[in-house]
């Protein structure tokens, strides 16, 4: 595609936090894989360029997922009558252990790889598994579909069971050196990502190196925190010195900072100490909701999370969330902030519509720069989705359609995909 050029149609987008734009039979402009803009009527500077005529389908910023397993992808919608602990031992475990198999690899990865680019989400942060040759796979099947995305080589040396825990915290450093020499320069799009699964399946020691080998090449951390109460008092017997759970990750050089931030996926128990810890490092917290309900988890307190200032994003964690559909995500987002709200608090107001499109878009796209908006001299990634199966007798702006689309758990088709100004479907 020119790399200059116009889509037209139904425009809606996030401007900040708390609001959106809305623009019918609107124009965004893309320049060089860069938004100039969204307007009402095209500017005349920007009148040569070829334009995409959407007809009166939905146009909306690309999805960032920021948490999300693949080689679980495999068994997404099984094991869901398990809470955390017992569905890794039980599902998770076994089945990435798996990923050993190069046959079985490639196929169980070239089925994520493709749902992913045929569903809303333009960027994404994975888990693979502890398995380099599987993980560079991934990595290689990913770079196709054109997506933007961090991939890590999972982290294990303790607590993984037979065939998924490696031999010490040297052989696993080294492993992870490795792959990182067999990755670099290879891709466009993909770019690694340090991943220690969580302090319960990793040594001080391996939790030490990493944390030095993140300060050593400028890398980035994901990993997960405070999902579940088991885990958080596993992990006070095996950190004593910690206060609390992201304290144990702050004392092994975890937490990274506003420069190379870490995720970590789901808080759902992180309390003011926790809160201070994350806004302090800069860290993207992936609010996981669909995972949270599926093994019992609980909910996250994404309000709070947002009035201390942490960054915030959605995550599908499949297979705990069983579909990589963000529309799904956004749905259950709003869903259980309703719950948290009449539940357990009722002093903490639920998100509202505006709010959780952000995250799905804005507010997880910022852990990539300038992403998640066609504000002006953000990158262009956009989904293009037609909604005529969901008949109305009303006229709806594009705002409603968008919101009717997340509460019918989008019944409609993706038409066209792009991704930093590259048509990918």
């Amino acid at each position: 595609m020119n790399a200059k050029f116009v889509c037209k149609g139904d425009v809606v987008f996030s401007i900040d936090q708390e609001h959106m734009q809305s623009i019918e039979q609107g124009f965004v402009v893309c320049e060089d894989g860069i938004c100039m803009g969204a307007y009402d009527e095209l500017p005349a500077e920007y009148a040569q360029y070829p334009v995409v005529d959407c007809g009166k389908n939905l146009i909306f910023p690309g999805m960032t997922d920021l948490h999300v397993h693949a080689p679980q992808y495999t068994f997404r919608g099984l094991g869901m009558d398990c809470e955390l602990l017992e569905w890794l031992q039980t599902y998770t475990f076994p089945e990435e252990n798996k990923y050993r198999d190069m046959d079985y690899a490639r196929e169980a990865y070239s089925y994520f790889a493709e749902d992913l680019k045929r569903g809303f989400t333009t960027r994404a942060v994975i888990f693979a598994t502890i398995h380099n040759e599987a993980t560079v796979e991934l990595m290689d099947q990913l770079e196709e579909t054109g997506l933007i995305t961090y991939v890590g080589r999972v982290n294990m040396d303790r607590n993984g069971g037979s065939g998924l825990q490696e031999e010490s915290a040297g052989s696993s450093l080294l492993g992870t050196r490795r792959w990182l020499e067999a990755v670099q320069g290879r891709y466009r799009n993909t770019m690694p990502i340090l991943t220690p699964r969580f302090i319960p399946t990793c040594s001080d020691e391996l939790m030490l190196g990493l944390g030095a080998l993140a300060k050593e090449k400028s890398l980035r951390i994901q990993s997960h925190l405070s999902e579940n109460p088991a885990e958080i008092a596993w992990v006070r017997e095996l950190v004593p010195a910690a206060d609390c759970y992201a304290n144990a990750y702050e004392l092994f050089g975890h937490m990274g900072s506003e420069e190379l931030p870490t995720i970590m996926a789901h808080c759902v128990y992180s309390d003011a100490r926790e809160m201070e810890i994350l806004k302090a490092h800069g860290v993207y917290v992936a609010h996981c909701p669909d995972s949270n309900l599926n093994i019992c988890s609980g909910i996250a307190p994404v309000r709070k999370l947002l009035d201390a200032g942490i960054h915030v994003g959605l995550g599908t964690d499949v297979a705990g969330g069983s579909s990589l559909n963000m529309v799904r995500t956004m749905l259950t987002t709003l869903q259980v902030s309703k719950m948290y709200h009449t539940l357990l608090e009722r002093d903490c107001a639920p998100l509202t519509f505006e709010e959780t499109f952000y995250l799905a878009t804005m507010g997880g796209g910022q852990y990539f720069g300038k992403v998640g908006s066609f504000r002006k001299g953000y990158e262009f990634d956009a989904v293009v989705a037609d909604d005529s199966l969901m008949k109305s007798t009303r006229h709806l702006t594009p705002r409603e359609r968008a919101e009717r689309m997340i509460y019918n758990d989008a019944d409609c088709m993706i038409r066209k995909k792009f991704v930093a100004g590259r048509q990918v479907l």
